[in-house]
């Protein structure tokens, strides 16, 4: 993906989480009672929920049982009353032209096969599927198109970040997939925990590439604080506190000094594809003001953060680019050199 237009983003997303305070949809006594009056019924008028019936068994007749991809996400009793219940009174509130309000901190969706964002699931599964795309053809381009060394080594001294890159990319945006389908606390967990690794190797590339630090040594010195920083904070989130102010204050240092790196290395390289790099924070900068304005699901569907989503998939095709095109100006700077 694009580096900037995954970063702006994320600190209004991870910074906030969706354990938010009381919205004006939970607050709404209609809301509330039927939520209550389903709990204790298992009922909301004609349709009834099996996950509110205790006596269930496992062993009942098929024809009782949730269909086997609920039972798999686990819609429980409550979540089960709440998702229908929002659903009934959003239908009441559209018949009187009114806008759409959030429940319990986020925007009313429509599920689809038991999955809570399918706009943003399907988006999420574009983007890791185009950045296995652009990795896949930097590896085929480093290892059979450019010159290699005697040694069987590329000559672009960063292919192995890159790699680790792609890989800490893809799996930040399976986590995405994940947890859009279905919001638990360990989904939550693990789609922070994988998008703040993300971020903190961004961090190290920046460093490394603006830097031009090529030396082992060097390169340890950079990695070596800000691997023990990101994984501490990791570690604090899952064991000790999940504090979200607290990550946002992690997330805006992380993801505004890596902005700082790359603004010095687009201004100092003679890239002739760094229009590319600027193209990204100035493609970010303007997608980000999707997540700002925050506009309700468009059917129960398309909300400012699938929007966002969205735009990300001809970034992250351009920001690929660019990663091939310094390798293949880098390549031919040092096989010259070799010469």
């Amino acid at each position: 993906m694009g580096i900037f237009h995954f970063l702006l983003p994320t600190l209004l997303f991870l910074g906030s989480g969706f354990h938010a305070h009381a919205t004006a949809g939970d607050s709404d006594p209609i809301y509330m009672t039927c939520v209550e009056k389903c709990k204790k019924t298992g009922c909301i008028q004609e349709q009834c929920f099996n996950s509110c019936n205790v006596s269930l068994s496992a062993e009942a007749p098929w024809y009782f049982q949730e269909p086997l991809y609920i039972r798999w996400k686990e819609w429980d009793c409550l979540d089960e009353c709440r998702y229908h219940c929002m659903v009934l009174r959003e239908a009441e509130r559209e018949k009187r032209d009114d806008q759409p309000v959030k429940y319990h901190g986020k925007w009313p969706f429509r599920r689809v096969f038991g999955i809570q964002e399918p706009v943003s699931v399907a988006v999420s599964m574009l983007n890791l599927a185009l950045i296995f795309h652009g990795w896949l053809s930097f590896f085929i381009l480093l290892h059979y198109k450019l010159p290699m060394k005697p040694s069987g080594k590329t000559y672009y001294e960063y292919t192995g970040l890159w790699h680790v890159y792609a890989i800490l990319s893809m799996n930040s945006w399976f986590w995405s997939v994940v947890f859009h389908s279905r919001y638990l606390e360990l989904t939550e967990k693990l789609y922070y925990s994988s998008t703040l690794a993300f971020l903190g190797f961004i961090l190290m590339i920046s460093v490394i590439r603006a830097l031009n630090i090529t030396t082992e040594a060097a390169r340890v010195m950079v990695a070596a604080p800000v691997i023990a920083f990101v994984t501490t904070h990791i570690l604090f989130l899952n064991v000790v506190q999940f504090d979200y102010e607290w990550n946002l204050g992690v997330v805006a240092v992380l993801a505004t000094t890596q902005l700082v790196f790359w603004t010095i290395y687009g201004i100092r390289s003679c890239q002739p594809s760094r229009w590319k790099l600027w193209f990204s924070l100035l493609g970010s900068a303007l997608a980000m003001l999707l997540e700002i304005i925050d506009f309700p699901p468009y059917k129960g569907f398309i909300d400012s953060h699938a929007s966002w989503q969205a735009t990300s998939i001809p970034i992250t095709y351009i920001w690929w680019s660019f990663i091939k095109d310094d390798a293949e100006y880098t390549t031919a700077i040092l096989t010259k050199k070799a010469k």
